[in-house]
């Protein structure tokens, strides 16, 4: 979840408030909340979940009250996004659903996975996908994350299905979804706010990451 700040008041929440931090340093208030403070930003605010915590990234410049009502304004509206993601997508049939909605709509219907689920040990990948089985699995980092977002790596993966390596074809096939590349640099935002690509963990074999972004 990324926001622009405005001068309307944040929202109030109960959310733990977080101490500031140095620029370039994070901070964990209570083993729940994370303030990554950056100096590459400038105005943009993002929440996100990542190992059962929730990591707020902040431009380095903001004060410690700015911080604070960001991060309260932030991780309401994460977990209202949540909710109502858990009510949308919050079951592995829910997300077969979903992803034979968007072959249809950007992949004429070709991609025809045998299962789509949720995995929680797969954290060096947001996606994943077997051809040979034709089976597709989501990491749960993705959950609470823009609709846009799960959609592009549903795509990814159901493009997949069609072309198992990351040639032009591919990515042709991807980008069918209009939204890819917004979805993408969403992505590499979490990484890059996180300090790398996503940690450890990913399968269902083994967690060596495959060449691209996503898979």
């Amino acid at each position: 979840m990324e926001q622009r700040p405005d001068r309307r008041t944040p929202a109030a929440s109960t959310a733990v408030p977080a101490a500031r931090t140095a620029p370039g340093h994070a901070e964990v208030v209570a083993g729940e909340i994370e303030v990554r403070r950056s100096a590459r930003r400038r105005r943009t605010v993002t929440a996100y979940r990542e190992h059962g915590r929730t990591v707020v990234l902040i431009p380095a410049a903001f004060t410690a009250a700015e911080e604070r009502r960001w991060v309260d304004q932030m991780v309401a509206k994460l977990q209202t996004r949540e909710e109502r993601r858990r009510r949308t997508l919050g079951s592995d049939d829910d997300l077969m659903a979903r992803a034979r909605e968007l072959s249809a709509a950007h992949l004429d219907g070709r991609a025809e996975p045998v299962s789509v689920r949720w995995v929680e040990n797969q954290n060096r990948r947001w996606g994943s996908c077997t051809p040979a089985d034709r089976t597709i699995r989501l990491s749960g980092r993705l959950r609470g994350m823009p609709e846009f977002v799960v959609d592009y790596v549903l795509v990814h993966e159901l493009a997949h299905l069609l072309e198992p390596t990351h040639n032009a074809h591919f990515w042709s096939l991807v980008h069918a979804y209009p939204r890819a590349e917004r979805a993408l640099g969403f992505l590499e935002g979490v990484e890059f706010g996180s300090g790398g690509p996503p940690a450890a963990g990913a399968g269902p074999a083994d967690d060596e990451p495959e060449p691209g972004s996503v898979d």
